[in-house]
């Protein structure tokens, strides 16, 4: 990934492509929460139920960049700002949960998980594919693609923990593959969060 951070103009957002493009990946996320929300209630997966978050964040997420896009500098990095904050409490209420959950562990149904992370996974990269053209940009750009690669890294993850399940019959790997979500949660939310400050002090010492 390249940085974005410096002072050259990023791509803000402001094209009739990028907006369709949006839509659709909000669509796709949206329904996908759903999903994914109620399988991991169902097979007691805490690492699904992380990702069904991540899901919930994106279309959040994509929405707001909608919202903002042909705004100021300073309203595009205070939008930005409030999603590194989003990202930043999505990561400790999973790390929290997690922890929880290693009180009280319960062995997830490790088939549901792998057929779930699956559907999941091609619904990320769907939205990476869209996505792609217009990775790199101003923060609130940036947060959009950030979001989208911590899904795809975010299902393979949960298929792994299937697999684990499966093989150790316990529910360990689920556990620790959520906290690792958490911590991808947890550093997105610094990258953006530092790019939108970035962004705010270049734009109050061009003014």
């Amino acid at each position: 990934m390249s940085g974005c951070c410096g002072e050259d103009a990023k791509f803000d957002g402001v094209s009739p492509d990028y907006k369709r493009r949006l839509w659709a990946v909000i669509a796709i996320n949206a329904a996908m929460f759903a999903v994914e929300m109620t399988a991991g209630h169902y097979a007691r997966s805490q690492a699904l139920q992380a990702d069904a978050l991540d899901f919930l964040g994106d279309a959040l997420t994509y929405g707001i960049s909608l919202a903002v896009i042909g705004a100021s500098l300073r309203v595009r990095s205070t939008a930005a700002l409030a999603k590194g904050l989003s990202l930043f409490v999505m990561g400790v209420w999973v790390l929290g949960s997690t922890l929880y959950r290693v009180v009280y562990v319960g062995v997830p149904e490790a088939g549901v998980m792998g057929a779930i992370g699956a559907l999941a996974l091609a619904a990320n990269l769907a939205s990476v594919l869209i996505l792609m053209r217009y990775k790199d940009g101003d923060a609130n750009v940036r947060s959009v693609w950030l979001c989208s690669r911590n899904d795809a890294i975010g299902n393979v993850a949960v298929m792994i923990a299937a697999l684990g399940v499966w093989g150790t019959a316990t529910g360990w790997p689920d556990l620790i593959v959520a906290a690792i979500m958490a911590s991808l949660f947890l550093s997105s939310s610094w990258q953006i969060i530092r790019q939108a400050l970035a962004e705010r002090r270049h734009d109050t010492a061009r003014a």
